[in-house]
């Protein structure tokens, strides 16, 4: 059985979005926005190539909490994202959540969680979320 969390524990997983899931994710949601699937668009932009639609660039995190890190019984309570630069497929990332609080009252710890660039160190998006765990939260 995992050890519960403290504060400053860090979980960190590399990552890359490929074309095909941002066309999927853009035919799941509904956003079909140029900026996000339209080549020719996108390259007039200041961006000079497609985004990653934002809501999916962090469902990295979603993968994390459900199937990486105390997947048993996770339950996601809120989440608070601030995107600093854009997400680009076919772009080497690294999930990083680190442990900022624990409430343990609740059975729920705060996580920092940021994607950061692998090769340039770049802050891309930073955020906090609130996660409950009856089976791994007792302190």
């Amino acid at each position: 059985m995992r050890k519960a969390p403290r504060i400053g524990d860090v979980f960190r997983h590399d990552f890359m979005f490929a074309d095909d899931q941002v066309l999927a994710y853009a035919a799941l949601s509904g956003d079909s926005n140029p900026i996000h699937v339209t080549a020719q668009y996108a390259a007039q932009t200041d961006f000079g190539r497609c985004i990653v639609h934002g809501y999916f660039s962090i469902s990295v995190f979603s993968k994390i909490y459900g199937t990486l890190l105390y997947p048993e019984a996770h339950i996601l309570i809120s989440q608070s994202t601030k995107y600093i630069k854009p997400v680009f497929t076919a772009t080497s990332y690294t999930a990083v959540m680190t442990t900022k609080e624990l409430l343990p009252a609740k059975n729920r710890v705060v996580y920092q969680n940021d994607i950061i660039d692998r090769y340039t160190g770049e802050l891309k998006v930073t955020g906090e979320a609130v996660l409950m765990n009856k089976l791994y939260y007792n302190w």
